[in-house]
């Protein structure tokens, strides 16, 4: 067995992880500069294999921790060691033994094979492996050579004790020696015992003739008594027979009574719920004739608002039909007069118009003439003008082109109004057809706006009878609620009876399988056995309540499978605790029920699916109703099943008797039935109302559209009207440009004309200018120009008298058109229109202003409410005699609940009566079985009689047995002082004397064991140094004489009697000497003879000395081989020549253990197998690694110059 490898983590300066390659099972060398960690590394296996770190302190164990220079500092160290176990010198059967110690700041923990265990196992194997603890010298630190060599003789002795482990002897002797003061301070406080007892013996002697004649008149006494106490005893037997006699019958006419009086509580229940639903529906009645009267009240009231509206809108029709025939009369007036008006003005406007083409036809003439008339004057005035023809024709030419440019521009602007005319009657034109349009959209309009009225008029009556219709809904959703609120809760007081029959864990797991079973959709599950079945009569409800017991609340599942499901979510979420029943791996084995009307299956009085049949098997399948408990009795024993009454008294097969009262207002089955009862209302009421409410949406939304239609057609309708008085402006508008487009027009002709006729005088103008171009200058005019002047003006004079009389006719002719016109549109046709808007205004309903107004809706309005109020009134009258109906059943029922509460008062009263006549039976029963018990007692504190009491006074009066016991009495007064224990105190002190002697010869015995015992450890002890010491100097001087060849070593045992006669003695003379007077050991060498005396150690030099002291480790570890062996710098006070003799023993003694070294030296290193190096960093962290021969010898002689 050798080390392998080593690995150290955080232990001292090895902060990181150093796994040290395999070790070499012979020499290894570790080399390394002082303080880089090569001593922490020898610490590292110490810390591990010997006892020199044990019981640490926390300060020693932080101690132990890396403290480097980096901010990490190790929290945790440890030092792992693997052996090579090839030789199986571990007893573990494995190859190889990793030991581990791990050590923290409040920790220290062993590991042996990666597994943890306790330090003495950890010890208990190294002792076993051979590293022992009485020669630690398989590890030398630094320093104990030096120790060792400085050691005086006394010294030397006590290491040699411990090697011979003398330890182990001098504690085992220690420990005998106070066993044996334990056992002598036992021995004399037994013999203080011994002594009491003997004493108190002596006196029971005396006292036991006293205590026999005591016992003879005792046992007269306890045979008088006993009879007295028997005899008291019969009397009590009897009087608790007779008094159970009549307790049995008094429990018959109890238990009749509360039969009756049971079926009476039924009774009660149902009145009071028959009341509770009759009061419920009574409210529920009253405050639907509450809503329907005061809806009632506001449809008379609205009544007569109507009423009085329509009176006032008949009075305002009357009035407004006189109107309308005026308006109309009026109206067809004025269309007679526009008639009228507009031939008129048909016949007046064709005169007008040919009127102004003479006026303008006679104006263009008369321009023609002046315009010639003023040439020939314009000639004859420059015949005097102009001195030269060429002057004038320069003057004529000018006026020539000057007139020409001027009817070129008067041409243009003719041309311009011709266009402009053109324009503006086209204009017209599309003025009249647009106005034609508009007013066709008008009319349009008009008919559109009647036609939406009549819609209207049907969806308000549409939108009445709806809202009508939602009235009655809600009347109806208001008592749903009321019943659906009742019923919910009814179901919830239910619930929470049911719930309170249960404990709590179990009512909350049936709600969690309700809510697990709804959201994960669960088919398999059923529900608790109590929803899955009914009882047929309601006779047998105890019967079955009491055989399911807290059955009824388990859950039904097809599979255990699903019921896992349940129980993985209920556990999940940590939700009550429920058993369950899966129907597939329930297998009920029933008895066959008899065939007798005596005795009847429980489970065929049961409704239930047939799929769930094995469920109730299970529970029920056991049990028939019997009528009482001896024929239940009867069928338990014959037939071998579980029988009870319908009173809920229960025999079980297995013997056991169970009944007694039972409260019918706690029955789990009529919870059971109300819960479903409630439930079933409401949901049937739930899904009612919910239907109701969707009515209720629906006619709602119908409503909703209805009004929606109602307010887009009135939109419509506003829109048309808006649309229609837009396009009256616009026509009016129209109108008016049409007004201004035909001035413009005439306007337009006029201009023209005027500009025709001025061409035409400019053109004549231009032709005389001509003409007079052609012509020589003369000092005056022709005689035909003189005639034309004279003919010319009378033409003008002639044609201006014309024109006047042509412009008054014209002028005459237009003030009749204009006055016409104005008659037409300004006032004609305007009252026209106005008259129209106010027969439209009469005709149309409107707004709501003028639909409130509008009598055939408020008509029809009336006579939907009367409709509505016939229909109240007969619901008003119909729910009055419904409330009469429940107000009679009400009191009818309440006379008949106080009728029966009456008589469970008396009932009860008798009750009572028979519960005291009951409680003075208990009474009286129980102070004779008080009475019964002390005689009992009695007789059993008289203790164990003899055969002749049971005879002897059996016989014997009363009176004469009790004067007998009184004389016997005062007889025993004299033994008042008797000691009545002598006898059994005598038997216990003769008991306890008698162990008391043989504990005292066992503690001799032992006592003699431990003297032999010491007498052994100290001879084996002697034997042991003697033993030890001639190995160890047989070994020094075979290990020195090969480290100094030419010299001789001894060592020698030192006494008192040497140091008295400053005498020394031989090797072998020691042995007839005693140990306890060896003083201590000295040393005697010689280096270069072997016949010298020699010298002692004190004599020698300091490398001298080192290899005496090496001599002796060497000498030591011989004696107790180790497996391996740790030197650290042993070589260092040696010389050269020693140094090669101790690395020639070492590697003599490599091949039977393994030897890890360090050294300075050069001589160690030529004999090693491995080397390795210790490197420090300037973190202050050591690390290790393997290198060759020469880099060891490198380092070496580096160092060696470095010194």
């Amino acid at each position: 067995m050798y080390i392998k490898t080593l690995t150290i983590q955080g232990f001292k300066s090895y902060r990181d992880q150093t796994q040290i390659e395999p070790f070499s099972p012979r020499h290894n060398v570790v080399v390394g500069r002082n303080g880089s960690g090569k001593s922490n590394f020898f610490a590292a296996i110490r810390f591990v294999l010997s006892d020199a770190y044990t019981s640490l302190t926390r300060e020693e164990r932080a101690s132990l921790l890396h403290e480097g220079v980096s901010t990490t500092a190790a929290m945790s160290a440890f030092v792992e060691i693997v052996f090579d176990n090839s030789d199986n010198r571990f007893p573990t059967g494995h190859e190889e033994v990793i030991l581990r110690r791990t050590i923290g700041m409040k920790k220290d923990e062993y590991s042996l094979d990666k597994k943890s265990a306790s330090k003495a196992d950890v010890m208990n194997l190294l002792e076993s492996a051979g590293f022992s603890k009485s020669n630690p010298y398989y590890i030398v630190p630094q320093g104990r050579i030096t120790a060792l060599t400085n050691a005086k003789d006394h010294e030397r002795l006590a290491l040699l004790k411990e090697v011979a482990g003398t330890k182990v002897y001098e504690q085992r002797r220690s420990e005998s020696l106070r066993i044996m003061a334990d056992t002598e301070a036992k021995r004399d406080k037994i013999n203080e015992l011994l002594d009491y007892i003997e004493s108190r013996l002596t006196e029971l002697e005396e006292e036991k003739d006293e205590l026999k004649e005591f016992q003879e008149k005792d046992k007269e006494r306890r045979c008088m008594e006993y009879a007295l106490y028997q005899r008291e005893l019969e009397e009590v037997g009897e009087a608790l027979v007779e008094i159970e006699e009549d307790r049995r019958s008094d429990v018959h006419g109890a238990n009749v009574r509360r039969t009756k009086y049971n079926e009476r509580e039924k009774e009660i229940q149902n009145l009071e719920k028959s009341i509770s639903d009759a009061r419920h529906a009574l409210e529920t009645v009253a405050q639907s004739r509450r809503d329907i009267q005061s809806e009632l009240t506001d449809f008379i009231r609205t009544r007569t608002e109507l009423e009085c509206i329509i009176s006032d809108l008949r009075s305002a029709g009357q009035s407004a039909g006189g109107k309308r025939e005026d308006i109309e009369a009026e109206l067809e007036d004025v269309e007679s007069k526009v008639a009228e008006k507009e031939q008129v003005l048909e016949e007046l406007v064709p005169e007008w118009d040919q009127q102004r083409t003479l006026e303008a036809a006679e104006k263009r003439r008369l321009d023609e003439a002046s315009a010639s008339l003023n040439s020939l004057f314009a000639k004859q005035g420059r015949a005097t003008k102009f001195r030269s023809k060429s002057e004038r024709d320069a003057f004529l030419n000018h006026e020539i082109t000057s007139v020409g440019a001027y009817k070129t521009n008067q041409a243009a602007a003719l041309d311009a109004t011709i266009t402009e005319l053109e324009t503006s009657e086209k204009s017209q034109e599309e003025l009249d057809d647009f106005i034609l349009n508009v007013q066709e959209k008008i009319e349009d309009g008009r008919t559109k706006v009647k036609e939406i009225s009549e819609s209207i008029t049907g969806l308000k009556e549409q939108q009445a009878e709806l809202t009508e219709r939602r009235k009655d809904l809600w009347r109806e959703d208001a008592k749903l609620d009321s019943l659906v609120s009742r019923a919910a809760d009814e179901l919830r007081t239910a619930e929470r009876a049911l719930a309170g029959m249960m404990d709590k864990d179990t009512g909350q797991g049936l709600r969690a399988v309700d809510s697990i079973t709804e959201r994960y959709n669960l088919a398999g599950v059923y529900g608790p056995l109590y929803r899955l079945f009914e009882v047929t009569d309601p006779k047998f409800n105890i019967a079955a309540e009491l055989t399911a017991g807290n059955s009824l609340f388990h859950v039904v599942v097809d599979t255990d499978e699903t019921a896992s499901k349940v129980l993985d979510v209920m556990l999940k979420e940590k939700t009550g605790r429920v058993t369950f029943m899966p129907l597939n791996r329930l297998k009920p084995k029933n008895p066959p029920a008899p065939n007798s009307a005596d005795a009847e299956p429980l489970i065929d009085k049961l409704r239930f699916d047939r799929k769930y049949e094995k469920a109730f098997q299970q529970v029920f399948g056991k049990t028939c109703v019997c009528r009482d408990l001896t024929i239940a009795a009867a069928y338990v024993k014959s037939h071998g099943i579980n029988t009870i009454t319908l009173d809920g008294d229960k025999v079980d097969r297995k013997g056991a008797l169970t009944g007694g009262y039972h409260d019918v207002r706690r029955s789990r089955i009529e919870a059971i039935k109300n819960v479903k009862t409630w439930r079933g209302k409401y949901e049937a009421e739930g899904a009612k109302s919910r239907d109701v409410k969707m009515q209720i949406t629906k006619v709602e939304q119908e409503v909703t559209q209805v009004g929606g239609k109602v307010t887009v057609l009135t939109g419509q309708q506003n829109q048309i009207r808006l649309s229609r008085e837009r396009l009256a402006e616009e026509i009016n508008m129209l109108l008016m440009s049409k007004e201004k487009l035909r001035e413009r027009v005439a306007k337009l002709e006029e201009d023209k004309e005027e500009l025709e006729t001025e061409l035409s005088g400019l053109e004549a103008k231009i032709a005389g200018y001509k003409a007079e171009l052609g012509t020589p200058l003369m000092n005056g005019i022709t005689r035909e120009e003189e005639q034309m002047i004279v003919n010319l003006g009378k033409d003008v004079e002639r044609r201006r008298k014309e024109m006047i009389e042509l412009s008054r006719r014209k002028n005459e002719l237009e003030g009749r058109k204009n006055t016409v016109e104005i008659e037409l549109k300004e006032r004609l046709q305007r009252r026209r229109e106005e008259l129209r808007s106010k027969l439209e205004a009469l005709e149309e309903p409107g707004d709501e202003d003028s639909s409130a107004n509008d009598l055939e809706a408020r008509t029809r309005e009336l006579k939907s409410l009367n409709s509505s109020i016939q229909t109240l009134s007969k619901k008003v009258q119909a729910v009055e005699k419904e409330g009469e109906e429940l107000t009679a059943q009400v009191q009818e029922l309440r006379a008949t609940l106080e009728s029966l509460q009456g008589q469970q008062t008396e009932d009860s009263r008798g009750i009572s009566k028979q519960q005291k006549t009951t409680e003075r039976f208990l009474a009286k029963r129980q102070m004779l079985t008080t009475r019964k018990d002390e005689c009992n007692r009695n007789i059993r504190d008289l203790g164990v009689l003899p055969e002749e009491a049971f005879e002897k006074y059996v016989n014997e009066k009363l009176e004469k047995l009790v004067k007998k016991l009184h004389v016997v009495n005062e007889g025993l007064k004299k033994f008042a002082h008797v000691n009545k224990k002598a006898f059994e105190q005598y038997t216990n002190f003769t008991k306890q004397r008698d162990q008391l002697l043989e504990r005292r010869e066992e503690l001799d015995k032992s006592a003699t064991s431990i003297e032999e015992l010491v007498e052994v450890l100290d001879q084996r002890k002697d034997e042991a140094i003697e033993r030890t010491f001639k190995q160890v100097a047989s070994n020094f001087e075979e290990v020195f004489e090969k480290l100094v060849p030419a010299g001789r070593g001894r060592l020698i045992i030192q006494r008192r009697i040497d140091q008295d006669d400053a005498v020394d003695e031989e090797v072998d003379e020691t042995q007839q000497s005693s140990i306890d007077n060896y003083t201590g050991v000295s040393i005697k060498v010689s280096f270069n003879s072997k016949v010298d005396e020699g010298l002692r150690i004190q004599q020698l030099s300091g490398g001298q000395k080192s290899l005496v002291a090496l001599a002796t480790v060497f000498a030591i570890q011989k004696c107790d081989p180790a497996p391996f062996y740790l030197f650290d710098e042993i070589d260092a006070n040696l010389d050269a020549q020693y140094r090669t003799a101790v690395a020639s023993m070492i590697q003599s003694l490599a091949s039977t253990a393994q030897f890890i070294t360090t050294t300075f030296r050069p001589e160690m290193l030529v004999t090693a197998d491995k080397f390795y190096g210790v490197l420090f960093n300037a973190q202050k962290i050591s690390s290790i690694r393997a290198i060759k021969r020469e880099e060891a010898m490198q380092f070496v002689d580096q160092e060696a110059q470095a010194q």
